[in-house]
Formats: C-alpha cells, structure tokens, sequence
C-alpha cells in the first residue's frame, strides 16, 4: 500500500508534469521569437481586386500579420506547388478558382510524397459562373437571337471575317478570346462546354477523345491566337484593345462585373454579358499548405480563411462581383454589380447548371487540347 504523502506527491508530479506538457505544446503552436508573420497567398487571377480589397481589413484584425498575394492561372498555380517551383516565396495559402484543381493536387501529391499536402480540407471561400462578353455591335450580329450560341461561335470562326456573317467588311476578322486550357481553370471550363455543346452530351473521359472533339480543338487552336495564361489578363487586354483585337470572349462572371466600368471609360461602351447554358459554378477554394509552413503560421492562416468566409467579407467579395458562399440578398448588398444596370446581367439566370467536372475530365481535355494539331 502506498503512503498517503507519497500518493500526495505522485499527484503533484502528475499535475506539474501534464502542467509543463500544455505549456510545451502551447509553445510548439506559437510562433517563436523571429519567426514569420507574413501570409504568403496565391491566389487565381480572378480574385486579384477582391484580396486586395481584404488585404488591409484583415492586417488590421491581426496586428503583426502581413499578407503577401500573388496571383497566376489557377492550373499554373497548383502545377507549380506540386513541382515545388516558388523560388522567391513559400506559399502559406493556395486559393485556385475551383475545388476541383485542389483535389487533383491533392491526389498527385499524394502519388509523389506520400503524404497530405495540407492541414486541413478545403474551403469554398466564393462563388462564380462562367460567362460569354462581346462588345454590342458584334454581339447583335453574333447572337441575334440575344442567347450565346456555341454553333455561332463555329460558324464565325470558320468563315473567318465579319463580312461572311453580313457585317461591315472594315469589322475585319472575327477574334475569338478564351485563357490556355493548360494553365488556367476557365480554358479548361470552356473547352468542356464547347466540347459538350459539340457532342450533344456531357464531356466525359470516353467522348472526348473523338474525331469531332479533335477536330473542333483544331479549329479553336486555329482561330485563338496565343492564349493567355489568366482569366483577369484575358479581360484587361480585352478592354484595352477593344474591338479590333477581340470581338467575343468566355470569362468569369466575377470578372467581368468588376472591370465592366473599366471598359465602359476606356472604349466608350460597355460589354454585353452573356449567360452560358448550360454553364459551370466554379467555386474558389483555399487551402492551408504544409511544405514549410509552420503549425503557428497554419492557425494564423485559418483566421484568415474564416475571416474571408464572415458576412463583411463575402459582401466585400459580392461587391467585387462574386456570388457568395453563405446567404445573402446580392441586391440589397450595398455597391452591388447586380444593380448597377450591366447589359445582360441576372441574378438568377435561367440556365441549367452543371457542377464542376471532375479532375479525370479537365486531364482529358488537356490531352486532347495537346493532342489536336494545327496543320
């Protein structure tokens, strides 16, 4: 039997022991003394204006804590990180324009290390479709009808000049615009909207590699003269060169509500915005990385992604074009794009939605993109 003042001390140990052990784990999730307070995100293109919207409000919550954004193509983003290409940062947070693009990332990784890539699962931080613009004029010709019409896009593509289609000879040729499928998300969604319009059917893996399929690639590949890797480059030069370098485009609807006004000065008119049916929500996601990132920066990091997901901030994120991810009224939001008047603009247009395709299909469709040659 043990004495009672041994027992009494064997419970104090005990308490002091579990006592330096908390203390201890508090420690290793604290950020040590030097250690960095800086968030580096990368983010899709498309969400460029709406972070550095953010960027201040949430450095402001968060004394000490920097944020650093960086933005590219949402494929080219998550390519780089799995092949370990960031040579002049370490990236805390990933933020593609869709889920999809983590999960593949996710899978690769895990085929290549062996391990989880991040600390916890994916979170939707903000929601948007994918949409056809083209300045009015070529619009009401293109479209007369008012609805976009992949067929149209084709037939314009095939005859080459806007005098084919009826329009005046000094228009000069049709200039279709859209993002390279093997760097950015929206490439990727507009191939497999076009091949689906194509086939009469939902693109899958088995369909897509056809002869139709191929030869329509061949044509795109034709008509679209050096792809830019991003969706917001996409629009900026769309903007900036107006009507003589391109004439239609598929972008984000985010986009393309927040530099609408932007066009509106810089060529006297504003786009027309078309709504794609079917189309894609495509949803941008964040994740927490680990490759260097330590347990203390990653809790700093999850304040940020839930600051992000707070009802401030998803209006912040409504205001700069994007749908949200929890329920809110996009009228009522002051400063809201869908009350501004915007040529074709809904907020809940009458089109079937179809859910993100699965990463086996955007892999197909950049193999087949390759695959489709330009003779």
């Amino acid at each position: 039997m043990v004495p009672k003042v041994r027992k009494k001390h064997l419970r104090r140990r005990t308490v002091l022991s579990l006592g330096f052990l908390a203390v201890g784990l508090a420690a290793g999730l604290a950020p040590l003394p030097g250690e960095s307070r800086t968030l580096v995100v990368v983010a899709g293109t498309e969400l460029q204006q709406a972070l550095a919207a953010l960027k201040s409000g949430f450095e402001q919550s968060q004394p000490g804590v920097r944020l650093e954004l960086r933005f590219r193509g949402s494929q080219a983003l998550a390519n780089d990180y799995l092949d370990d290409r960031y040579q002049d940062v370490t990236p805390t947070i990933l933020i593609p324009a869709s889920g999809e693009i983590l999960a593949r990332l996710a899978q690769d990784w895990r085929a290549r290390y062996g391990d989880e890539p991040f600390y916890s699962p994916p979170q939707p931080i903000a929601k948007t479709l994918l949409v056809g613009i083209a300045w009015p004029e070529r619009g009401r010709v293109l479209f007369p009808q008012g609805q976009f019409r992949w067929e149209q896009v084709v037939a314009a593509m095939r005859a080459g000049q806007w005098a084919a289609l009826g329009a005046p000879a000094n228009w000069g040729s049709f200039d279709f615009r859209m993002t390279d499928p093997l760097r950015s998300n929206s490439g990727q969604l507009t191939l497999f909207l076009w091949a689906g319009a194509t086939l009469g059917t939902v693109a899958t893996p088995d369909n897509l590699n056809t002869e139709a399929i191929n030869q329509l690639f061949r044509l795109i590949k034709q008509s679209v003269y050096q792809p830019p890797n991003s969706t917001d480059t996409l629009l900026e030069a769309f903007i900036s060169q107006g009507v003589n370098e391109g004439d239609v485009a598929v972008v984000y609807e985010s986009i393309a509500l927040s530099r609408w006004p932007q066009s509106r000065v810089s060529q006297s008119q504003g786009y027309q915005i078309y709504y794609l049916s079917p189309t894609v929500e495509t949803v941008s996601t964040a994740a927490v990385v680990r490759r260097n990132v330590s347990p203390a920066l990653a809790r700093t990091a999850q304040q940020f992604l839930d600051f992000l997901r707070a009802p401030d901030q998803q209006k912040i994120l409504v205001q700069q074009g994007f749908r949200p991810v929890m329920d809110l009224d996009l009228t009522t939001v002051a400063g809201s794009p869908w009350s501004q008047g915007i040529p074709g603009v809904a907020v809940s247009p009458p089109v079937e939605l179809l859910p993100t395709p699965p990463a086996g299909v955007l892999q197909e469709i950049q193999k087949q993109w390759q695959r489709a040659t330009v003779g």
